[in-house]
């Protein structure tokens, strides 16, 4: 069975949105990268929502040269969206319909997923239990606004699987879905 990650910059005060936008948090000897680096190159495809499909096709393809954009550029990608038609990012393929059933057959054949971001696909995702990881990168400030991670109606449990602290007081948590309680 397949695995999917999905990987999410949050702020103390639960902000997802535009990250690009959001304060340093300083050097941290490159630990970050390292380990975003690992996750990639441990994942088959990368699968994501139009919003994410945008930001990462335009900053991406234009990038080579290191593992890590060498990789992302060349691996298959999936978006789930109902208005993209003509993706230009080489390797990507659109999940115009049924897109969570679609990455349910991409993990039953074993493809070992990534997914950056949390929004309106990820929810969908997290409802039909196909998130296996939520891996926060919790940054040490508070922005004040903007998308939440949060949101009315949505309700998961997970249990925390690891936790990091990166020299720069960004906090890695990775956690994994804790089956409901059964009644007794």
């Amino acid at each position: 069975m397949g695995f999917l990650v999905n990987s999410t910059y949050i702020t103390l005060d639960g902000v997802i949105g535009d990250p690009q936008d959001w304060p340093s948090t300083g050097d941290d000897g490159g630990a970050s990268k390292k380990i975003q680096t690992d996750l990639l190159l441990a994942s088959d495809a990368l699968i994501m929502g139009r919003r994410t499909y945008e930001v990462f096709a335009a900053t991406w393809p234009e990038r080579s040269g290191d593992a890590y954009s060498d990789h992302i550029n060349t691996m298959p990608k999936y978006v789930a969206s109902t208005t993209l038609t003509a993706p230009s990012w080489s390797a990507t393929s659109v999940l115009a319909e049924r897109a969570a059933e679609r990455v349910a057959a991409l993990k039953g054949d074993g493809a070992r997923l990534i997914q950056y971001g949390f929004g309106s696909f990820s929810r969908t995702l997290l409802e039909h239990g196909l998130i296996d990881e939520l891996r926060l990168w919790v940054h040490p400030f508070l922005v004040g606004g903007g998308d939440l991670l949060f949101h009315k109606g949505l309700t998961a449990r997970f249990a925390l699987a690891d936790a990091g602290v990166l020299p720069s007081g960004l906090a890695v948590l990775t956690y994994r879905p804790k089956p409901a309680r059964q009644p007794a």
